[in-house]
């Protein structure tokens, strides 16, 4: 199951894949941008319908039929790469690939796990998926420096990856769907009826604006570096995204530890909370307060993720696969919090800013929600 999570973390590597593809192809930007559109786009269509799958065939089947598809989408650039849009069908099936994974490896995880060792494990496979997010950016340049080879080849690395994890998945044993006669037919619109359930709405809202913020973050923080204080874009403000990726491993190593000992509703406030201190202190105008902010975000952000995850999927287990559809389809939120950033920051990077902070206030009041909801469920 880890291992499933390393190769999620290839779907983050696309990015840094834009720069080689803009250049073979001679591309514009506005065309070398739909690399990382194509890649979100299969989030926000298919993941309620593949919890929907999962629910029916079992999360090893999905992880299999998806694990297949995303190799199908790396072996396409190692055939042939002589026309772009091969490269779009590429992405577009791994991020497919990538989107039932999540959608079956992040509640597949509890399958796995000892009772109350969810949110610990939860946490410990994001940061392996981390791992799998930062090879491309090292393995690329001994690809094409060291090696001597074309940039595409990074595609052969991950196949193979890949085909071992399918290899590892066959004998996996994870819980199987049990459908009773009597039971209410699981179905794309039954699933998008839990969101009339409060808790699951403010808990799949809170993954649509946390990943929104933790994206705008890594975004923009070169450039409010260069604004704010001058900084080289090129250089010493782009440091800025390295502190805030590094830390954000950093934090969900350390998560995974204190998650032996902590219960995952009280680390939720913790985390949150922050989060929001290093969103706060980005508005002091010092650049040391500002990087020591960033690296504080990195520790605050790493965990908000698996703990809405594992605490919405522990409190209602029996849905765990349309739960997990709704939450995966809600990672959206990274391709529109960043454009709406965007936006703001043509006019002030630094009230762009607001928008991550006001999500963490919010996220906050969720996680307050969150521990006393657990405590009594009939509170609204």
């Amino acid at each position: 199951m880890f291992l499933v999570f390393f190769v999620m973390g290839f779907g983050d590597a696309v990015g840094t894949l834009v720069g080689f593809v803009t250049k073979e192809f001679d591309l514009p930007l506005s065309l070398a941008g739909l690399l990382p559109f194509f890649g979100l786009l299969a989030f926000g269509l298919f993941s309620v319908p593949i919890g929907v799958l999962s629910a029916k065939k079992g999360k090893k089947f999905v992880l299999l039929i998806f694990l297949t598809i995303a190799l199908i989408g790396v072996l396409i650039p190692v055939i042939s790469i002589n026309r772009y849009y091969f490269v779009l069908i590429a992405i577009f099936l791994v991020g497919l690939g990538m989107t039932g994974l999540q959608v079956a490896g992040n509640p597949g995880m509890r399958d796995v796990s000892a009772p109350g060792m969810y949110s610990r494990n939860l946490t410990f496979a994001q940061f392996i998926k981390s791992l799998g997010s930062i090879t491309a950016p090292y393995i690329v340049p001994i690809i094409v420096v060291v090696m001597g080879l074309g940039w595409q080849n990074i595609f052969v690395v991950y196949a193979g990856v890949i085909a071992f994890c399918i290899a590892l998945v066959i004998p996996l044993e994870l819980e199987k769907p049990v459908i009773s006669p009597d039971a209410p037919v699981t179905s794309i619109k039954s699933s998008f009826l839990m969101l009339k359930n409060p808790f699951v709405l403010l808990m799949v809202l809170g993954i649509f604006l946390y990943v929104g913020a933790e994206v705008g973050l890594n975004s923009w923080i070169a450039i409010y570096l260069n604004r704010m204080f001058g900084l080289d874009i090129e250089s010493l403000a782009t440091l800025g995204i390295g502190f805030f990726l590094t830390t954000l491993v950093i934090g969900r190593m350390v998560g995974a530890i204190v998650l032996n000992f902590l219960p995952p509703k009280k680390f939720f406030i913790i985390s949150s909370i922050m989060g929001l201190v290093g969103l706060i202190g980005m508005f002091v105008p010092s650049q040391t307060v500002v990087i020591i902010s960033i690296l504080i975000c990195g520790l605050g952000f790493g965990n908000i993720f698996p703990l809405i995850f594992s605490i919405l999927i522990d409190k209602i287990p029996e849905k765990s696969n349309e739960l997990s559809g709704l939450m995966v389809m809600a990672i959206v939120g990274g391709a529109i919090i960043p454009g709406i950033m965007g936006v703001i920051a043509d006019w002030s990077i630094r009230v762009s800013f607001l928008i991550p902070a006001a999500i963490f206030i919010y996220l906050v009041f969720l996680s307050i929600y969150t521990w006393k909801y657990i405590k009594d469920p009939e509170i609204k």
